[in-house]
């Protein structure tokens, strides 16, 4: 009893608050402020630099109309107002929402279920290094390596007049290239989101699946209550990526549109990547950078409007474990 009474008196004295009521909090409070400008400082002042000054002079020439070099001439809102007018914009606009939301259920849906499948799969290591695969690949190479498989000499033709198919379809006409690069992006990206899926249900500790085995809980019932719960952050920060990535896809529509020998890709599979660079340097004689200005602010808009809903729509309550 003297031994408990002894430690007890040392805990409460170890424990007792400081002399003055707060002070030594305060003075943890001014150690933070005091330290708060040399450490974090130099970093917000590298994004101010890097990020928020150039987005906003990219603001600016959005509203002026400017070929690169020279005076600008200020023209308000007549650079967005062109862009709405211009078919070719809506189109790509439109191609971009087909590949943010068309490809991204069909990458999400394929990766959550390769995520189930290999969960509890004897050397799934290998597998997920073998899924992952193509997206440590150049999105270039695949656009090369796509227009020798799919051009009219290329290896799908070949295996199709192997088993009969003397007139087979032609795979890069501009009617049927935009759905291959939707069905390439889906291959190449969908490892990607796998591997961090498959991170996301590794970390669920194993007393949760011994529960649902004891109260005798089905596949679809430890999948609702369990798996998809404690993995919905997971999905957020993948929502979030792939919103990101999709509207930035540039290289594989470039390479892979050029193999049609027109030089660049055809309109039909144009996105709002593809249409800002062809309108700042490639589209006219004289480059608009203004309209290629306002249109990547729009990316930059939507972007943001997305990321701003995904997070608002998937908040959850944390859940520890």
């Amino acid at each position: 009893m003297t031994q408990v009474a002894t430690a007890t008196e040392r805990l409460t004295v170890g424990t007792a608050a400081p002399r003055g009521g707060r002070t030594g909090g305060n003075a943890i409070d001014r150690a933070r402020k005091r330290l708060f400008v040399p450490f974090v400082g130099p970093a917000f002042l590298l994004y101010t630099l890097l990020f928020v000054v150039p987005a906003g002079y990219a603001v600016w020439i959005s509203f002026n109309k400017w070929a690169g070099a020279g005076p600008m001439e200020f023209v308000g809102f007549g650079n967005y107002i062109r862009l709405f007018s211009d078919k070719l914009f809506l189109q790509s606009f439109g191609n971009t929402l087909l590949l943010l939301f068309v490809v991204g259920i069909a990458i999400f849906v394929i990766a959550f279920g390769l995520t189930l499948v290999l969960r509890d799969m004897a050397g799934r290591k290998i597998a997920r290094s073998v899924i992952f695969f193509p997206h440590l690949v150049n999105a270039m190479i695949f656009g090369v390596l796509a227009g020798f498989i799919f051009n009219p000499g290329g290896l799908v033709n070949s295996l199709l007049a192997v088993f009969g198919v003397n007139e087979p379809p032609a795979w890069l006409s501009h009617d049927n290239l935009f759905p291959l690069i939707m069905v390439m992006m889906t291959w190449v990206t969908t490892g990607y989101f796998t591997t961090i899926l498959m991170a996301g249900v590794d970390r669920i500790p194993p007393y949760y699946y011994e529960d649902c085995a004891l109260a005798g809980a089905n596949a679809f019932q430890r999948l609702r209550h369990v798996i998809l719960p404690l993995t919905w952050d997971v999905f957020g920060t993948c929502a979030v990526l792939w919103t990101i990535s999709s509207v930035k896809i540039f290289e594989i529509i470039w390479v892979f549109g050029g193999s049609t020998g027109a030089g660049m890709p055809p309109t039909q599979t144009w996105t709002t990547a593809v249409y800002t660079y062809v309108t700042a340097f490639s589209g006219e004689s004289v480059p608009a950078y203004g309209a290629a200005t306002a249109s990547a602010v729009l990316s930059l808009a939507l972007v943001s409007v997305l990321v701003l809903l995904l997070r608002r729509v998937m908040k959850r309550d944390a859940v520890e474990f």
